[in-house]
């Protein structure tokens, strides 16, 4: 399925992108899975995914997009191809906090391997961490759009 959502990485007023932080950390097999998910999934259905395995509301535009099968799977599942079976295999439990906004964009905030620490607490810090960036980024873009508003335009 061709792509429809624009997949946009976030990055922090001191410059730091916490999504890839969190890609840096993971495995070649969980890497694979989370590119074949915002690929085939995520850019391909965008909000459509509410109310499925994929993606949980959590309030404010804060979404949890989960990421619970391989690349094989995901490619089998979306891609209509069978899997091609390679060798070793990760148990996959990944999250991944966006937040949709404007034409069909997808913004991504950061995420963090589940499977790795299930811990409850470390799930709400995760949670808390990626509310903080969306309240960042909303008044970034309240102020620009206020910047934009108040700049003396040509020919009026």
């Amino acid at each position: 399925m061709a792509a429809v959502w624009t997949l946009e990485v976030y990055e922090t007023k001191d410059g730091t992108v916490p999504f890839d932080r969190f890609l840096g950390g993971l495995s070649g097999f969980k890497l694979a899975a989370v590119n074949a998910a915002m690929k085939q999934v995520l850019a391909a259905r965008g909000i459509d995914l509410a109310g499925t395995e994929w993606l949980k509301a959590l309030g404010n535009g804060l979404h949890e997009f989960r990421v619970r099968h391989d690349a094989e799977e995901i490619t089998h599942m979306f891609g209509n191809q069978d899997p091609a079976g390679s060798g070793k295999r990760e148990k996959i439990l990944l999250r991944i906090f966006v937040h949709f906004h404007g034409n069909k964009i997808v913004l991504l905030l950061g995420g963090y391997d589940k499977g790795a620490d299930p811990k409850e607490k470390r799930q709400q810090r995760e949670i808390a961490r990626a509310r903080a960036l969306l309240v960042e980024f909303k008044e970034r873009q309240r102020q620009q759009k206020r910047q934009r508003r108040d700049t003396p335009r040509h020919g009026r």
